[in-house]
Protein backbone atom coordinates (compact mmCIF):
# COMPACT_ATOMS: atom_id res chain seq x y z
CA UNK A 1 0.00 0.00 0.00
CA UNK A 2 1.35 3.42 -0.98
CA UNK A 3 0.64 5.61 2.06
CA UNK A 4 0.34 9.40 1.78
CA UNK A 5 -0.93 9.90 5.31
CA UNK A 6 2.22 9.62 7.42
CA UNK A 7 3.54 11.93 10.13
CA UNK A 8 7.08 11.30 8.93
CA UNK A 9 8.17 14.25 6.79
CA UNK A 10 11.91 13.53 6.87
CA UNK A 11 11.68 9.75 6.83
CA UNK A 12 13.13 9.43 10.32
CA UNK A 13 10.62 6.82 11.53
CA UNK A 14 12.65 3.96 10.02
CA UNK A 15 16.01 5.67 9.68
CA UNK A 16 18.60 3.11 10.85
CA UNK A 17 20.35 5.53 13.21
CA UNK A 18 17.02 6.49 14.77
CA UNK A 19 15.90 2.88 15.16
CA UNK A 20 19.24 2.05 16.77
CA UNK A 21 19.06 5.01 19.17
CA UNK A 22 15.45 4.19 20.12
CA UNK A 23 16.26 0.51 20.72
CA UNK A 24 19.38 1.20 22.77
CA UNK A 25 17.61 3.78 24.92
CA UNK A 26 14.68 1.43 25.53
CA UNK A 27 17.06 -1.40 26.44
CA UNK A 28 19.03 0.80 28.84
CA UNK A 29 16.20 2.68 30.54
CA UNK A 30 12.85 1.06 29.69
CA UNK A 31 9.80 3.30 29.45
CA UNK A 32 9.45 3.83 33.20
CA UNK A 33 12.45 6.14 33.64
CA UNK A 34 12.40 8.82 34.93
CA UNK A 35 9.84 7.89 37.56
CA UNK A 36 8.41 11.26 38.45
CA UNK A 37 7.53 14.78 37.37
CA UNK A 38 10.50 16.96 36.47
CA UNK A 39 9.81 19.30 39.42
CA UNK A 40 10.15 16.40 41.84
CA UNK A 41 12.28 13.45 40.76
CA UNK A 42 12.01 13.34 36.98
CA UNK A 43 14.67 15.76 35.77
CA UNK A 44 17.80 14.49 34.01
CA UNK A 45 20.85 15.89 32.24
CA UNK A 46 19.50 14.46 28.99
CA UNK A 47 16.22 16.39 29.30
CA UNK A 48 18.20 19.58 29.84
CA UNK A 49 20.57 18.75 26.97
CA UNK A 50 17.66 18.30 24.55
CA UNK A 51 16.18 21.60 25.69
CA UNK A 52 19.48 23.41 25.11
CA UNK A 53 19.92 21.86 21.67
CA UNK A 54 16.38 22.82 20.67
CA UNK A 55 16.97 26.40 21.89
CA UNK A 56 20.11 26.64 19.79
CA UNK A 57 18.36 25.19 16.73
CA UNK A 58 15.34 27.54 16.78
CA UNK A 59 17.44 30.52 17.95
CA UNK A 60 15.71 31.12 21.28
CA UNK A 61 17.10 31.67 24.77
CA UNK A 62 15.38 28.77 26.49
CA UNK A 63 13.13 25.78 25.90
CA UNK A 64 10.74 23.66 27.94
CA UNK A 65 9.99 20.08 26.95
CA UNK A 66 6.38 18.94 26.99
CA UNK A 67 4.86 15.48 26.86
CA UNK A 68 2.45 16.00 23.97
CA UNK A 69 1.78 18.54 21.26
CA UNK A 70 -2.00 18.78 21.61
CA UNK A 71 -1.94 18.95 25.39
CA UNK A 72 1.16 21.13 25.28
CA UNK A 73 -0.20 24.07 23.30
CA UNK A 74 -3.41 24.04 25.34
CA UNK A 75 -1.40 24.16 28.54
CA UNK A 76 0.87 26.94 27.33
CA UNK A 77 -2.13 29.11 26.43
CA UNK A 78 -3.75 28.39 29.79
CA UNK A 79 -0.58 29.35 31.67
CA UNK A 80 0.14 32.53 29.71
CA UNK A 81 -3.14 34.40 30.12
CA UNK A 82 -5.62 35.33 32.84
CA UNK A 83 -9.02 37.02 32.83
CA UNK A 84 -7.47 40.47 32.32
CA UNK A 85 -5.81 39.46 29.05
CA UNK A 86 -7.14 39.23 25.49
CA UNK A 87 -6.39 36.46 22.98
CA UNK A 88 -6.54 37.16 19.24
CA UNK A 89 -6.20 34.05 17.06
CA UNK A 90 -6.47 32.90 13.44
CA UNK A 91 -9.84 31.53 12.34
CA UNK A 92 -8.26 28.38 10.91
CA UNK A 93 -6.16 27.58 13.98
CA UNK A 94 -5.82 23.89 14.83
CA UNK A 95 -8.28 22.25 17.22
CA UNK A 96 -5.66 22.16 20.00
CA UNK A 97 -5.37 25.96 19.87
CA UNK A 98 -9.14 26.38 19.85
CA UNK A 99 -9.45 24.08 22.87
CA UNK A 100 -6.76 26.09 24.65
CA UNK A 101 -8.53 29.35 23.88
CA UNK A 102 -11.80 27.91 25.19
CA UNK A 103 -10.25 27.68 28.66
CA UNK A 104 -9.46 31.41 28.66
CA UNK A 105 -11.60 33.37 31.12
CA UNK A 106 -11.04 36.74 29.44
CA UNK A 107 -11.98 38.22 26.08
CA UNK A 108 -10.98 36.57 22.82
CA UNK A 109 -11.24 37.62 19.19
CA UNK A 110 -10.92 35.63 15.96
CA UNK A 111 -9.31 37.21 12.93
CA UNK A 112 -10.09 36.00 9.40
CA UNK A 113 -7.58 33.45 8.18
CA UNK A 114 -4.29 35.12 7.27
CA UNK A 115 -6.09 38.47 6.98
CA UNK A 116 -3.66 40.96 8.48
CA UNK A 117 -6.02 43.91 8.01
CA UNK A 118 -8.68 42.06 9.98
CA UNK A 119 -6.11 41.19 12.64
CA UNK A 120 -5.25 44.87 12.95
CA UNK A 121 -8.90 45.70 13.59
CA UNK A 122 -9.04 43.04 16.29
CA UNK A 123 -5.88 44.45 17.85
CA UNK A 124 -7.47 47.90 18.01
CA UNK A 125 -10.42 46.44 19.94
CA UNK A 126 -8.16 44.30 22.13
CA UNK A 127 -5.94 47.28 22.96
CA UNK A 128 -8.93 49.23 24.26
CA UNK A 129 -9.91 46.34 26.54
CA UNK A 130 -6.46 45.78 28.05
CA UNK A 131 -6.09 49.52 28.62
CA UNK A 132 -9.02 49.18 31.03
CA UNK A 133 -8.18 45.78 32.54
CA UNK A 134 -4.42 46.25 32.87
CA UNK A 135 -3.89 43.01 30.97
CA UNK A 136 -2.02 42.20 27.78
CA UNK A 137 -2.64 40.75 24.32
CA UNK A 138 -1.62 37.32 23.05
CA UNK A 139 -1.77 36.73 19.28
CA UNK A 140 -1.80 33.08 18.20
CA UNK A 141 -1.27 31.72 14.72
CA UNK A 142 0.41 28.80 13.00
CA UNK A 143 3.64 28.65 11.05
CA UNK A 144 2.13 26.15 8.61
CA UNK A 145 -1.58 25.43 8.46
CA UNK A 146 -1.86 21.67 8.27
CA UNK A 147 -4.95 21.50 6.07
CA UNK A 148 -4.56 24.33 3.55
CA UNK A 149 -0.74 24.13 3.27
CA UNK A 150 -0.49 27.91 3.58
CA UNK A 151 2.01 29.57 5.87
CA UNK A 152 0.89 32.01 8.53
CA UNK A 153 1.72 35.59 7.57
CA UNK A 154 4.33 35.84 10.28
CA UNK A 155 6.31 38.65 8.69
CA UNK A 156 3.26 40.90 8.44
CA UNK A 157 2.08 39.99 11.94
CA UNK A 158 5.47 40.73 13.46
CA UNK A 159 5.44 44.10 11.67
CA UNK A 160 2.26 45.02 13.58
CA UNK A 161 4.35 45.14 16.76
CA UNK A 162 5.42 48.60 15.61
CA UNK A 163 1.83 49.76 16.18
CA UNK A 164 0.55 47.46 18.92
CA UNK A 165 1.83 45.80 22.07
CA UNK A 166 1.32 42.04 22.02
CA UNK A 167 3.15 38.76 22.35
CA UNK A 168 3.11 36.32 19.45
CA UNK A 169 2.72 32.55 19.97
CA UNK A 170 3.32 30.43 16.86
CA UNK A 171 2.44 26.75 16.62
CA UNK A 172 4.79 25.42 13.95
CA UNK A 173 4.01 21.71 14.11
CA UNK A 174 4.28 21.30 10.31
CA UNK A 175 7.05 23.86 9.77
CA UNK A 176 9.65 22.55 12.21
CA UNK A 177 12.12 20.42 10.26
CA UNK A 178 10.60 21.22 6.86
CA UNK A 179 10.74 25.00 6.39
CA UNK A 180 13.66 27.43 6.43
CA UNK A 181 17.23 27.09 5.22
CA UNK A 182 18.18 24.89 8.20
CA UNK A 183 14.74 23.44 8.90
CA UNK A 184 14.17 25.69 11.92
CA UNK A 185 10.66 26.46 10.72
CA UNK A 186 8.35 29.04 9.21
CA UNK A 187 9.87 31.88 11.23
CA UNK A 188 13.27 31.13 9.71
CA UNK A 189 11.66 30.77 6.27
CA UNK A 190 10.16 34.27 6.58
CA UNK A 191 13.22 35.69 8.38
CA UNK A 192 11.25 36.77 11.45
CA UNK A 193 12.18 34.12 13.99
CA UNK A 194 13.36 36.79 16.40
CA UNK A 195 9.92 38.44 16.27
CA UNK A 196 8.19 35.27 17.52
CA UNK A 197 7.92 35.49 21.31
CA UNK A 198 6.97 31.86 21.85
CA UNK A 199 7.80 29.19 19.30
CA UNK A 200 5.96 25.91 19.79
CA UNK A 201 6.29 22.63 17.95
CA UNK A 202 5.76 18.91 18.33
CA UNK A 203 7.97 15.88 17.82
CA UNK A 204 5.06 14.12 16.09
CA UNK A 205 5.65 15.37 12.54
CA UNK A 206 9.23 15.81 11.28
CA UNK A 207 10.63 13.80 14.18
CA UNK A 208 8.07 10.99 13.85
CA UNK A 209 7.90 10.58 17.62
CA UNK A 210 6.00 11.82 20.69
CA UNK A 211 6.58 14.99 22.69
CA UNK A 212 6.71 18.74 22.15
CA UNK A 213 8.55 21.89 23.15
CA UNK A 214 8.07 25.61 23.58
CA UNK A 215 10.94 28.09 23.18
CA UNK A 216 11.30 31.79 23.97
CA UNK A 217 12.90 34.29 26.28
CA UNK A 218 14.36 32.66 29.38
CA UNK A 219 12.12 34.57 31.79
CA UNK A 220 8.97 33.48 29.94
CA UNK A 221 10.08 29.85 29.80
CA UNK A 222 10.95 29.94 33.52
CA UNK A 223 7.46 31.26 34.20
CA UNK A 224 5.96 28.43 32.16
CA UNK A 225 7.99 25.80 34.02
CA UNK A 226 6.35 26.84 37.29
CA UNK A 227 2.86 27.54 35.93
CA UNK A 228 2.09 24.91 33.30
CA UNK A 229 -0.01 22.56 35.36
CA UNK A 230 -0.13 19.69 32.86
CA UNK A 231 3.67 19.43 33.07
CA UNK A 232 4.18 20.20 36.76
CA UNK A 233 1.80 17.41 37.76
CA UNK A 234 2.76 14.90 35.05
CA UNK A 235 5.52 12.35 34.72
CA UNK A 236 8.54 13.55 32.75
CA UNK A 237 9.00 12.53 29.13
CA UNK A 238 10.41 8.95 29.19
CA UNK A 239 14.12 8.55 28.49
CA UNK A 240 13.79 6.63 25.19
CA UNK A 241 11.75 9.51 23.78
CA UNK A 242 14.27 12.07 25.02
CA UNK A 243 17.32 10.24 23.67
CA UNK A 244 15.45 9.44 20.48
CA UNK A 245 14.63 13.13 20.04
CA UNK A 246 18.28 14.06 20.56
CA UNK A 247 19.27 11.68 17.73
CA UNK A 248 16.46 12.96 15.48
CA UNK A 249 17.47 16.58 16.04
CA UNK A 250 21.09 15.68 15.28
CA UNK A 251 20.03 14.22 11.92
CA UNK A 252 17.86 17.24 11.10
CA UNK A 253 20.85 19.49 11.79
CA UNK A 254 23.55 17.44 10.07
CA UNK A 255 21.77 15.76 7.14
CA UNK A 256 20.19 18.50 4.99
CA UNK A 257 19.69 15.88 2.28
CA UNK A 258 16.69 14.62 4.26
CA UNK A 259 14.94 17.95 3.77
CA UNK A 260 16.19 18.17 0.19
CA UNK A 261 14.72 14.73 -0.57
CA UNK A 262 11.42 15.83 0.97
CA UNK A 263 11.25 18.92 -1.22
CA UNK A 264 12.12 16.94 -4.35
CA UNK A 265 9.00 14.85 -3.75
CA UNK A 266 6.90 17.87 -2.73
CA UNK A 267 7.75 19.77 -5.91
CA UNK A 268 7.21 16.74 -8.16
CA UNK A 269 3.85 15.96 -6.57
CA UNK A 270 2.51 19.51 -6.45
CA UNK A 271 3.73 20.52 -9.92
CA UNK A 272 2.40 17.26 -11.35
CA UNK A 273 -1.01 17.83 -9.81
CA UNK A 274 -1.16 21.40 -11.12
CA UNK A 275 -0.04 20.35 -14.60
CA UNK A 276 -2.87 17.79 -14.72
CA UNK A 277 -5.42 20.41 -13.76
CA UNK A 278 -5.94 19.56 -10.10
CA UNK A 279 -6.79 22.33 -7.64
CA UNK A 280 -4.31 22.27 -4.75
CA UNK A 281 -5.11 25.77 -3.52
CA UNK A 282 -2.28 27.99 -2.33
CA UNK A 283 0.02 25.15 -1.32
CA UNK A 284 3.28 26.63 -0.03
CA UNK A 285 4.50 23.78 2.16
CA UNK A 286 4.78 19.97 2.00
CA UNK A 287 1.12 19.48 3.01
CA UNK A 288 -0.71 18.86 -0.28
CA UNK A 289 -4.50 19.30 -0.42
CA UNK A 290 -6.41 18.24 -3.54
CA UNK A 291 -9.86 19.82 -3.87
CA UNK A 292 -12.59 17.96 -5.75
CA UNK A 293 -16.35 18.45 -6.10
CA UNK A 294 -18.68 15.92 -4.52
CA UNK A 295 -20.63 14.84 -1.47
CA UNK A 296 -19.87 12.51 1.41
CA UNK A 297 -21.00 9.36 -0.38
CA UNK A 298 -18.81 10.17 -3.37
CA UNK A 299 -15.88 10.90 -1.06
CA UNK A 300 -16.44 7.58 0.71
CA UNK A 301 -16.50 5.55 -2.49
CA UNK A 302 -13.62 7.41 -4.12
CA UNK A 303 -11.30 6.83 -1.19
CA UNK A 304 -12.24 3.13 -1.04
CA UNK A 305 -11.56 2.81 -4.76
CA UNK A 306 -8.14 4.42 -4.32
CA UNK A 307 -7.31 2.09 -1.47
CA UNK A 308 -8.71 -1.21 -2.72
CA UNK A 309 -8.06 -0.99 -6.45
CA UNK A 310 -5.09 1.36 -6.79
CA UNK A 311 -3.33 0.51 -3.49
CA UNK A 312 -3.09 4.16 -2.52
CA UNK A 313 -4.05 5.45 0.91
CA UNK A 314 -4.53 9.12 1.72
CA UNK A 315 -6.76 11.08 4.08
CA UNK A 316 -10.10 12.39 2.92
CA UNK A 317 -11.73 15.48 4.41
CA UNK A 318 -15.39 16.43 4.02
CA UNK A 319 -17.93 18.85 5.51
CA UNK A 320 -17.89 20.43 8.09
CA UNK A 321 -14.08 20.70 7.90
CA UNK A 322 -14.43 21.90 4.30
CA UNK A 323 -17.55 23.44 2.68
CA UNK A 324 -20.44 21.23 1.59
CA UNK A 325 -19.94 19.44 -1.71
CA UNK A 326 -16.17 19.74 -1.46
CA UNK A 327 -13.93 16.69 -1.13
CA UNK A 328 -10.39 17.33 0.01
CA UNK A 329 -7.79 14.62 -0.40
CA UNK A 330 -4.83 15.39 1.87
CA UNK A 331 -1.40 14.05 0.97
CA UNK A 332 1.71 14.28 3.14
CA UNK A 333 4.87 13.81 1.06
CA UNK A 334 7.96 12.49 2.85
CA UNK A 335 11.65 12.13 2.15
CA UNK A 336 11.19 8.38 1.67
CA UNK A 337 8.57 8.61 -1.05
CA UNK A 338 9.92 8.19 -4.59
CA UNK A 339 9.29 9.85 -7.94
CA UNK A 340 7.77 6.53 -9.04
CA UNK A 341 5.32 6.83 -6.14
CA UNK A 342 4.41 10.31 -7.36
CA UNK A 343 3.75 9.12 -10.92
CA UNK A 344 1.66 6.18 -9.73
CA UNK A 345 -0.43 8.54 -7.60
CA UNK A 346 -0.93 11.10 -10.35
CA UNK A 347 -2.09 8.39 -12.77
CA UNK A 348 -4.51 6.98 -10.19
CA UNK A 349 -5.89 10.44 -9.40
CA UNK A 350 -6.60 10.98 -13.10
CA UNK A 351 -8.62 7.77 -13.20
CA UNK A 352 -10.65 8.27 -10.02
CA UNK A 353 -11.50 11.89 -10.85
CA UNK A 354 -12.75 10.76 -14.27
CA UNK A 355 -15.02 8.30 -12.44
CA UNK A 356 -16.11 11.06 -10.07
CA UNK A 357 -17.11 13.31 -12.98
CA UNK A 358 -19.00 10.44 -14.64
CA UNK A 359 -21.04 9.85 -11.47
CA UNK A 360 -19.65 6.38 -10.78
CA UNK A 361 -19.34 7.12 -7.07
CA UNK A 362 -22.66 8.91 -6.59
CA UNK A 363 -25.13 6.18 -5.64
CA UNK A 364 -23.02 3.21 -4.61
CA UNK A 365 -23.20 2.49 -0.90
CA UNK A 366 -20.68 -0.34 -0.82
CA UNK A 367 -19.01 -1.52 -4.04
CA UNK A 368 -15.80 -3.03 -5.29
CA UNK A 369 -15.49 -0.27 -7.91
CA UNK A 370 -13.18 -2.25 -10.18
Amino acid sequence: MLNWSLNNYLGLANHPEVRKADAEAAAQYGLATPMGARMMSGNTDQHELLEQQLSDFVAKEATMLMNYGYQGIMSVIDALVDRHDVIVYDAQAHACIIDGVRMHLGKRFIFAHNDVDNLEKRLVAASKIVAETGGAILVITEGVFGMSSSMGKLKEIVALKEKFQFRLLVDDAHGFGTMGKTGAGAGEEQEVQDGIDLYFSTFAKSMASIGAFVSGEANIIDFLRYNTRSQIFAKALPMPLVLGAIKRLELIRTQPQLRENLWTIVKALQSGLRERGFNIGNAQTPVTPVYLSGGKMEAHNLIIDLRENYNIFCSVVVYPVVPKDVIMLRLIPTAVHTLEDVKKTLDAFDKVTDKLKLGVYANTANVSLV
